[in-house]
């Protein structure tokens, strides 16, 4: 986050500070600002390239804009705007709390079961299948949900390495081949160190599986497939364990269908592991 933009928010909210610098703006910045303006919630919840796309500018443009006022970019602008959000709103009790948390995870599974396609999926399903150089990358929260498709891959026979270290990506991607399958997992598609990656792997012809809640963003430029799940967060709601629930019911669905397109095989894996896995138990 910039000096000039940490000194905004103790002072200046991003909404003050956009209506004191319009008389800058060109044609194509009014539109940003006219757009931000009028969808302040809508846009905590965009990627970059969402809103240069809804806006109808090029992405340096909505970048130029948001360093011209004095932010590092997109995502600084952000999160300082959705702090400006909160402090508007009014505080909760504990009760509608529970609610609201509840009804978000329910909320998250219903709406990834509607954004998902049965074709895409299983054409999922096969690139994994097919494939005996399957690696994950994920970094932070989506590296956790890497972990837990891990878990559950090997526990059906299906080995897979995940890297949540962005050095060791990079080092990854570049050993891949067109033999590798790449699932990729980052909620806005935006991740650096992610699409970083990938873009080195695509390079080397690898397959790309995009794990996100975006459609159009720098991750899925690069990806083969990519398979949606529904939810969104705020910067302020990063890593939320509702954002999760909607990644993680996303990668049950991939493992649960390779598991019943190997049947015998993951049902006596499974066997195994859980036998010799009862001695860690008292």
């Amino acid at each position: 986050m910039t000096t000039n933009a940490m000194d905004k928010m103790k002072g200046i909210k991003p909404s003050i500070v956009m209506e004191q610098n319009k008389h800058t703006f060109t044609k194509s910045e009014n539109k940003i600002y006219e757009y931000i303006r009028d969808h302040t919630q809508q846009v905590l919840y965009h990627s970059l390239t969402e809103l240069s796309e809804t806006c109808g500018v090029a992405e340096a443009t909505v970048l130029r804009f948001f360093r011209k006022l004095g932010f590092k970019g997109f995502q600084d602008f952000k999160f300082l705007l959705a702090q400006e959000v909160t402090l508007s709103a009014q505080k909760d009790d504990h009760e509608t709390i529970i609610k609201k948390v509840r009804n978000n995870m329910v909320q998250a599974i219903n709406e990834s079961s509607e954004v998902i396609r049965l074709e895409e999926l299983q054409a999922g399903v096969e690139m994994i299948n097919q494939s005996n150089d399957v690696v994950i990358f994920g970094i932070g929260a989506s590296g956790i949900a890497g972990l837990d498709m891990q878990n559950r891959l090997m526990r059906i026979g299906k080995h897979a390495d995940v890297v949540t270290d962005s050095h060791f990506q990079i080092m990854r991607a570049a050993c891949a081949t067109e033999k590798t399958v790449v699932i990729a997992i980052s909620l806005t598609g935006s991740t650096k160190d992610i699409v970083d990656a990938v873009e080195v792997a695509k390079g080397n012809h690898a397959k790309v599986i995009a794990l996100t809640s975006y459609v159009k963003s720098p991750l899925t430029r690069f990806a083969d497939l990519v398979l949606l799940s529904s939810s969104k967060e705020s910067p302020l709601d990063s890593g939320s364990l509702v954002s999760k629930i909607s990644q993680l019911y996303l990668i049950d669905l991939l493992c649960t269908e390779i598991a019943m397109q190997n049947f015998e095989t993951a049902k006596e894996i499974n066997m195994r592991i859980s036998k010799n896995l009862s001695s860690k138990l008292y």
